[in-house]
């Protein structure tokens, strides 16, 4: 061990730390070396892989300040929490900072100041106050009573862990919020929130439920569970990485121009963006501050010229990313955004009424601008991948598919050998990710469901929930990575020993819904609500369905699920258009039984028209690789068509993964890709 190596296995203390930051040229104190390490520590584990952070601090360091630095944040890792307060107690202390402030109630969405899915750990109110780690949901709190509201991907897991004696759990389309004040709601109470956590949209309608009971909806100041939640994390600080244009395909310039070209043809001065991820496409940069998904958390307001100004933490931007945005995007601290708004006084302003906080339009109201709600100008082109961008996904796709195929081989071996359990498996299959070239991150929480787990739809198991893969059962694993070059998300459903008939009923007539979508053709103009009904036909006829939607948006390098397209039951207007990526993945869920769900990435390309049509035909082309469980397969319930199509795409899958993999992996992937008949 070198002296430097010694010197860094145990800190020193700040005033050592204050001499090597002042030898080494460093234009920071230990106590702000001090504060940049608390958001390091508030950004999600592996955002700041190989040690990114200490680029945040200079981009070079002697070894021993590296590290004394590394030797600091793991101190202040370990310096534990004081917030080990049960639910009742965190509970019972919001109430009485609600009563405090004057107000009866308070509503908790899981959310934060973007309205995205995935959000820091600074911002988990939900999870922190009811126990909830769903991807979705909203409490509401009254002085005697709770409730916890979840769409029907959680009906399960909400129940597993929440105590439902401190919070009603309700179902959020059948019994929405709103209706649940409307009833609980006593005359004269007032019920708070955060403005920035809230659409205008929402606001509206929880305030047309509490002036029906002749209760009041007050805006806050500053959020309540931040007064009573000891040790909660600080604003994640991870390193913000330019994202080339040899993944993106299109310049940052390019695309500013394109979105001016937008306001400027419809009258609007300037575009507030809350959504990281059009920020994160819009400039071509990417980041860590929230789980599994790269994006730098921030505001930018875009002006009718094609500049911007970023409102970002800037103690986030490595040199290089400085110097790739360039002049014409200034950057600002967050806590500036406020003052941005005020700027715009008396200027046409577009904002998402979907992604905007109540507060954006509100202070863009108050000082004086012409509030246009909209849609965000950034969504469909960056829903609408370019060719770079495909020909990115469809090498990760490649990749992703051989690292499921050797995970499956191993797997196969693994039952034969000995026990396997759901973590273990889960484990497995990201460290072979892992090896993949250009792979950053899995792409969410690996759902690895065995038996009744599996039932569970966005299961994550844990070590009190773990359970071992057994025979006569299912396992259904849905994952996916982030590669520098693009999104997976593939689930597959293997049977364990010899299914039931039940099960291959159940599999089969997914599979037949999954395989209508893929190969269905559809003129421009039509919509994933549209054809939605062809994924579920072959449910419907048994009586059956699933409480999902059939298909999410994907992005290049950003959210696995993205908008603004989709297929689903829910209404949507947006008409499915070449280049979008979206998911395949009808299922079939029996509580306490088993759960079954295939999913395959699909995007949309242009179809040749056939002779005689009258219209432009657009269909869907197959982007992920990956054997389809033909022991679950009952071909009486299929059509000729239907097994031809499945023994097409197994042969696409032999060809392309297997001189990707080894020797044991190609002998098993022939087996698995055999032709039905």
């Amino acid at each position: 061990m070198t002296p430097d190596a010694a010197i860094g296995e145990t800190y020193l203390g700040d005033a050592a730390l204050e001499r090597m930051l002042a030898a080494a040229g460093v234009g920071m104190d230990a106590a702000a070396v001090r504060l940049l390490i608390e958001g390091v520590l508030g950004a999600p584990e592996g955002s700041n892989a190989a040690e990114e952070w200490l680029a945040l601090v200079s981009p070079e360091l002697p070894p021993a300040l590296a590290g004394q630095l590394r030797a600091l944040k793991r101190g202040m890792a370990g310096g534990g929490s004081a917030g080990g307060l049960s639910h009742a107690e965190r509970l019972s202390a919001l109430r009485a900072e609600l009563k405090r402030r004057g107000v009866d109630g308070f509503i908790v969405p899981r959310a934060d100041e973007h309205q995205g899915e995935y959000v820091a750990a600074r911002a988990q109110r939900l999870s922190w106050l009811t126990g909830f780690a769903g991807s979705a949901g909203m409490a509401v709190v009254l002085p005697g009573k709770a409730a916890i509201f979840v769409d029907g991907r959680y009906t399960l897991q909400v129940r597993d862990q929440v105590d439902v004696t401190l919070f009603e759990p309700r179902h959020v389309t059948e019994e929405p919020p709103g209706d649940w004040l409307v009833a609980q709601l006593q005359r004269g109470q007032r019920v708070g929130y955060d403005p920035w956590l809230l659409t205008q949209g929402q606001v509206e309608r929880f305030a047309a439920a509490c002036t029906r009971t002749g209760g009041e909806l007050v805006a806050l100041d500053g959020n309540p569970i931040d007064a009573v939640w000891p040790g909660q994390p600080a604003p994640p600080i991870a390193p913000v990485h330019p994202h080339a244009v040899e993944y993106a395909g299109r310049a940052s310039a390019d695309k500013r121009q394109e979105i001016a070209q937008l306001l400027v043809a419809e009258g609007n001065d300037a575009v507030v963006l809350t959504d990281p991820s059009s920020i994160a496409w819009l400039l071509n940069i990417r980041g860590g501050d929230v789980p599994h998904t790269p994006l730098p958390l921030g505001f930018a307001i875009v002006d009718k010229d094609g500049t911007a100004r970023l409102y970002i933490d800037p103690r986030k931007l490595l040199r290089e990313t400085r110097a790739h945005l360039g002049n014409a995007v200034t950057v600002a601290p967050p806590d500036a955004f406020v003052a941005g708004l005020d700027a715009l006084a008396g200027k046409r302003v577009l904002i998402d009424q979907a992604t905007a906080g109540a507060a954006i339009p509100e202070r863009l109201a108050r000082a004086g601008a012409s509030v246009v709600r909209g849609e965000d100008p950034c969504a469909l082109p960056r829903a609408r991948k370019n060719a770079v961008e495909l020909d990115g996904t469809r090498a990760a796709h490649r990749r992703d598919g051989a690292a499921l195929c050797r995970f499956m081989a191993w797997l196969n071996g693994a039952l034969a050998e000995g026990q396997v359990d759901e973590l273990t498996a889960a484990d497995r299959l990201a460290a072979l990710r892992a090896e993949g070239a250009r792979f950053r991150d899995l792409s969410f929480d690996t759902i690895s469901g065995a038996g009744p787990n599996g039932a569970i739809v966005h299961y994550r198991s844990t070590p009190a929930t773990n359970r071992r893969l057994e025979p006569g059962t299912l396992y259904l694993l849905d994952s996916g990575g982030q590669y520098l070059d693009g999104t997976t998300d593939v689930t597959r459903t293997l049977a364990i020993g010899g299914p039931s008939a039940e099960m291959r009923d159940r599999f089969t007539r997914v599979l037949k819904g999954h395989i209508a979508i893929a190969t269905a053709r559809f003129p421009k103009g039509t919509t994933g609500s549209q054809l939605d009904p062809l994924a579920r036909h072959a449910l419907w006829q048994a009586g059956l369905d699933y409480d999902h939607g059939t298909g999410h948006g994907v992005g290049s390098y950003l959210a696995v699920h993205e908008g603004p397209h989709r297929i689903s039951k829910v209404p949507n207007a947006v008409p499915l258009a070449p280049g979008m990526i979206v998911s395949n993945e009808p299922g079939y869920y029996k509580t306490g039984a088993y759960g079954i769900r295939i999913e395959n990435l699909v995007t949309v390309i242009e179809l040749a028209r056939p002779p005689g049509a009258e219209r432009d035909l657009l269909g869907f082309e197959t982007l992920t690789l990956c054997p389809i469980d033909r022991a679950l397969v009952d071909t009486s319930l299929l059509a000729p068509a239907e097994i031809a199509w499945l023994d097409a795409y197994h042969a696409r899958v032999r060809e392309v993964i297997a001189p990707l993999v080894d020797g044991p992996t190609r002998a098993w992937l022939e087996g698995a890709t055999r032709p039905l008949a």
